[in-house]
């Protein structure tokens, strides 16, 4: 009795087993084509990306030999490949969701809905997208020029659709936002060939002005780097304090412009040494006595 009962039993445990694998069986059935096709589209969008990521590279290597050869200066240069490459891969991202099967106009509807809603949370992004056009448009400076901005000067390196890089004289990267800068006052230093050499020179009251005078323009008119078709002058611009204030003027290319300064700064002292001129510095003066110690500043 006890066998029966348990063959009975293992009997319904097969069946159930038998039951259970073709549930299992009839579900592969069904979901087994929708597999095959889900990998074969997989596959076609893992294709598509690899070809499409050459094309693309391919495409921007192009466009950069074209841009070599166009006139345009290296900051659009940057900006277009920019927006190219952003564009690019963007139309690759449609191509292979569509392969996959999810619906392209969804998908373009969705990103407009959120670029609105991504638009509206980065203001300051689109400002400064906008001062990058801006200055790409406009050309307030390009890529090599040394500007003074924002309270800082250096040579422009790049400038990206967002933001533009300077390197200042101690070669530190300066990364400044384009809607500040397009909104902001720019000193653009290198612009024109040609900049003047403003530096002033105080001489001692006791000293003669109009020896200072020739005195500075005969070592003006001698500096090699001077640009010689521009006049040079000396003025007088203040009485002050302890001095009075003469101002030299002179011309020179904008790539001489450190070793033109040294030079001229350089020339005036040993000039002045030479025809006894004299620049005057802060004193302290000690007067001792009985009534005590008076200190004088001269």
């Amino acid at each position: 009795m006890l066998d029966f009962m348990n063959f009975e039993a293992a009997t319904s445990a097969v069946g159930d087993i038998q039951t259970k694998v073709s549930d299992i069986s009839s579900t592969l059935e069904k979901i087994y084509p929708k597999l095959i096709d889900f990998g074969g589209k997989l596959l076609m969008a893992i294709i598509v990306y690899i070809i499409g990521s050459r094309v693309i590279k391919f495409a921007m290597k192009l466009s950069d030999k074209m841009m070599e050869k166009s006139k345009l200066d290296k900051g659009v240069q940057g900006f277009l490949k920019s927006v190219l490459k952003f564009l690019l891969y963007f139309v690759l991202l449609v191509v292979i969701c569509g392969q996959v099967g999810i619906d392209t106009a969804s998908i373009i509807t969705l990103l407009g809905t959120a670029g609105l809603a991504f638009s509206l949370a980065l203001q300051g992004s689109l400002s400064n997208f906008a001062g990058g056009i801006l200055i790409l448009v406009l050309k307030p400076f390009i890529v090599g020029d040394f500007i003074n901005a924002q309270g800082f000067e250096g040579t422009v390196e790049k400038i990206d659709i967002f933001y533009t890089t300077l390197l200042t004289l101690d070669n530190k990267a300066v990364v400044l936002p384009n809607g500040t800068l397009s909104n902001g006052s720019i000193i653009n230093v290198t612009r024109e060939p040609m900049r003047r050499l403003d530096v002033k020179v105080p001489i001692d009251y006791s000293n003669d002005i109009k020896k200072a005078t020739d005195v500075l323009t005969k070592v003006l008119e001698k500096e090699e780097l001077r640009v010689k078709e521009k006049p040079v002058e000396v003025i007088v611009v203040e009485f002050g304090d302890d001095a009075i204030i003469l101002e030299i003027h002179s011309w020179f290319l904008k790539e001489n412009f450190a070793a033109y300064r040294s030079a001229v700064l350089t020339d005036v002292k040993k000039a002045f040494d030479e025809n006894g001129l004299t620049i005057p510095f802060k004193q302290l003066v000690v007067h001792s006595s009985d009534e005590g110690v008076k200190v004088v500043n001269k």
